[in-house]
């Protein structure tokens, strides 16, 4: 009997599933989706990355003592646990999704070989005495590696470096390696590379990222700061990549603050004739954003340019270029982003292609292999100021009579990229829609938006994002042509690092051209936390300070975690270019010199920054009437 009721429910069961296969369970209208996230396509994915990392293929990197190569590097930045060239164990406190190794082109891997001792390359005198110099160490081995270093810089070395056949192999295993720890969907490593062009020690680096792996890439060398120094040249070669391989490059430059005014120029530096339209196009095509913070200082805004501006003068380094040329003041206009914003503008309407149109992140620029931008966590610059007691009293770089010194490092920075998925391909086309943008290292999340039709409701909306994008703009679009009698409204929401500092503010800086051809700028405090209230002089007052210098502690009873909005500017006029940009300001925390001072029990001399207030900016959105 109960064999016969099995056999019977198998049929039924079979019938039921038919049945499901043929027809609907239920009727009705079945149109729109019940799951809110089928069909929608929206780049929701935020992800966190370096663009900028040297590992000890790197000549500057190895001539200061780093010992890890690119896979250790794609280790950490995985979250897995290595052990830096001093010996130091490290971690990040959360893994990367994304890491561009940007080791320098120029004898890329060539350095291992001067420092073991390669035969073909010591049998130049040159090379064999900075060779002999560096092993010895000491004020010997650091004035030869500076000595080696702007030799490269300026293009004036031994054949014996040029070799091809250390550079092709080195770049074969290179591209290589970025290949195997490329995983689609969990983490992207990006090929790339640094050029490294230093025309009178005015730093005009750029990195070059690869939207392709290591098929496309390895069919052509890297180009080098020894092969041309001009912006153009790599220009020409990354367009000569692309026709010959079929694939693509973006290319961002870095450190206009050591560019003695030859990082965004009105006259051509090349030429000594003022920029047109050729090379305004050729910019804007090649260069879609720019590294606006790094180890080498902060590069937003500076207070000689933005006097009204309480928070320009963030991780200033100003004293030269690499030369050393000493700074003078008219050439911060032409290194600093918002005054290169600016700038575009003029030349926009002069020219009719503004060329400096980019989007902003933030990186790295380490040289030990280590992509560490957390102030608690921060490795230096390059394995000779990695954590020890004495770091903040020693030299990070001395450029003729000017000495950097350890103290003067900066823990920054990270690039963040709004992606639909975690991939090479997403990820270099946010970048080239510019809808990233940069911190000073906390992970914290900025969404910004434009457009002519926000309302105050949609910036406490639980689909921000959605009505953002259906509405308006996202950071690093384009608004033009206003309606009638309508100023441009920007939808923010900035939500904390959980592991960071809690939210001061959010402003906006707007950029415009008035009707006499001259570029202004205004920042507007838009949001901020507490009951503060802002002065009749139109200053917001400070949000406190909680840290505790000694512990290297803070608290976040002050501050908030999420901050949004819906602004409208006041001082809106259609007929004038402008641009807007987002930043947010953290509440004030404990800089990385007070970590060090609390773990190495050490107290810091009076002129060393102990606290700061980290940051994010996103990338612009323009108004063009």
């Amino acid at each position: 009997m109960k064999r016969n009721q099995t056999k019977l429910s198998a049929k039924l069961l079979a019938l039921l599933l038919a049945a499901q296969c043929s027809a609907p369970l239920f009727a009705g209208d079945i149109s729109t989706p019940y799951s809110p996230q089928a069909g929608r396509n929206i780049p929701d994915q935020l992800l966190w990355g370096d663009t900028h990392l040297h590992t000890r293929l790197s000549l500057d990197a190895r001539a200061f003592g780093a010992t890890l190569d690119p896979e250790t590097a794609y280790r950490l930045a995985r979250g897995e646990v290595v052990t830096a060239s001093r010996g130091e164990k490290v971690k990040l406190s959360r893994p990367l999704n994304w890491l561009v190794i940007a080791d320098h082109s120029d004898a890329l891997g060539v350095m291992d070989e001067i420092i073991t001792g390669n035969p073909h390359l010591l049998s130049d005198p040159k090379v064999r005495d900075w060779h002999q110099r560096i092993n010895s160490g000491g004020k010997e081995g650091f004035g030869a590696t500076m000595e080696l270093i702007l030799a490269v810089g300026k293009g004036d070395v031994p054949a014996v470096m040029s070799d091809g056949k250390i550079s092709t192999q080195v770049w074969q295993d290179y591209v290589a390696t970025a290949d195997k720890f490329n995983v689609p969907g969990y983490f992207s490593a990006i090929i790339g590379y640094e050029w490294t062009s230093m025309p009178g020690g005015n730093n005009l680096h750029r990195n070059v990222l690869y939207r392709d792996g290591a098929e496309q890439a390895v069919r052509v060398q890297p180009f080098t700061a020894m092969e041309s120094d001009r912006p153009e040249d790599l220009w020409a070669w990354m367009n000569q990549y692309e026709q010959s391989t079929g694939g693509r490059v973006l290319a961002l430059a870095h450190n206009g603050n050591l560019s003695n005014g030859w990082m965004f120029p009105e006259i051509n530096p090349a030429t000594g004739t003022r920029i047109d339209r050729e090379y305004a196009l050729t910019r804007a095509r090649w260069e879609p954003i720019y590294e606006v913070t790094q180890m080498k200082g902060d590069g937003e805004a500076h207070p000689y340019l933005s006097t009204s501006d309480e928070f320009a003068d963030y991780e200033t380094w100003d004293k030269s270029n690499l030369g050393p040329v000493p700074k003078k003041p008219e050439m911060l206009q032409y290194e600093y982003a918002r005054e290169a914003l600016k700038n575009g503008l003029k030349l926009e309407a002069e020219l009719g292609v503004n060329p400096y149109k980019f989007g902003m992140v933030g990186s790295t620029d380490s040289h030990t292999g280590l992509s560490t931008a957390e102030e608690n966590n921060f490795f230096g610059k390059h394995s000779g100021v990695e954590p020890d007691a004495e770091r903040t009293r020693k030299p990070v770089g001395k450029l003729g009579d000017i000495t950097l010194m350890g103290w003067e490092m900066v823990g920054s920075g990270y690039a963040a990229v709004w992606a639909t998925e975690n991939t090479r391909e997403a990820i270099f086309d946010a970048m080239m829609r510019k809808e990233v943008y940069a911190t000073t290292g906390p992970r914290m999340e900025l969404r910004f938006f434009g457009g002519w039709n926000f309302e105050a409701a949609d910036a406490t909306s639980s689909e921000l994002a959605a009505i953002g994008y259906s509405k308006g703009v996202p950071m690093g679009g384009d608004l033009a042509r206003a309606p009638e009698g309508r100023a441009p409204r920007f939808l923010l929401s900035a939500r904390r690092d959980p592991m960071s500092g809690n939210l001061d503010r959010v402003q906006i800086v707007k950029g415009w051209l008035n009707e006499n051809g001259e570029t202004r700028e205004n920042v507007y405090d838009v949001v901020w936390s507490g009951d503060r209230e802002m002065g009749r002089d139109g200053v917001l007052p400070a949000v406190g300070n909680t840290v505790n210098v000694a512990d290297a502690s803070w608290s976040n009873r002050i501050g908030a975690p999420e901050l949004s909005t819906v602004w409208e500017d006041p001082d809106f006029d259609p007929a004038q270019r402008a641009f807007y940009y987002a930043r947010v300001i953290e509440i004030p925390t404990p800089r990385w010199t007070a970590y060090d001072a609390a773990h190495f029990e050490r107290t810091q001399e009076s002129n060393v920054p102990m606290v700061t207030q980290e940051r994010a900016y996103s990338s612009p959105i323009w108004y063009t009437p």
